[in-house]
């Protein structure tokens, strides 16, 4: 079963795609969010397109584990994306995961300030990469 990782941000939502085994994750791209009046609708219907069974979403706690507004919004766009698809939607947190893509853009070579504010979609796709392998990992792993 492939799982889609949305990396949701103000401006940006990068999007991640499991392969069907369930080992690799990849960057596929970053919507723009535009005024956010249809972004779930947006999520699903890509969601649907990469013929995915199950949607992550980046829940953005603060370091101390407590959600602010941004987490409460996501918390609102997870609820809408529920209601407009038939699949599983689960928040998980992404404290950290945008820091760990920018290091390993940087260790492949496309870390350099200048391209990465060309490519801004490349490091929210990247960081939604980082959470769903990492949930993947887990997952495989056997723990829940």
């Amino acid at each position: 079963m492939r799982v889609l990782a949305i990396d949701p941000g103000t401006a940006r939502c990068g999007l991640a795609v499991s392969d069907e085994t369930g080992i690799l994750a990849t960057p596929v791209e970053a919507l723009d969010v535009g005024d956010g009046a249809r972004l779930a609708e947006r999520l699903a219907e890509r969601a649907r397109a990469l013929q995915v069974g199950r949607i992550l979403v980046g829940h953005p706690l603060r370091m101390d584990g407590t959600p602010g507004p941004r987490a409460r919004a996501v918390e609102r766009l997870a609820a809408r994306l529920r209601e407009v698809c038939d699949l599983p939607v689960d928040l998980v947190d992404e404290r950290l995961t945008t820091v760990e893509a920018e290091e390993r853009l940087r260790e492949a070579g496309q870390g350099d300030r200048a391209r990465r504010r060309r490519s801004r979609g490349a490091l929210d796709s990247a960081a939604a990469a980082v959470l769903l392998q990492g949930w993947l990992d887990t997952h495989r792993a056997g723990t829940p």
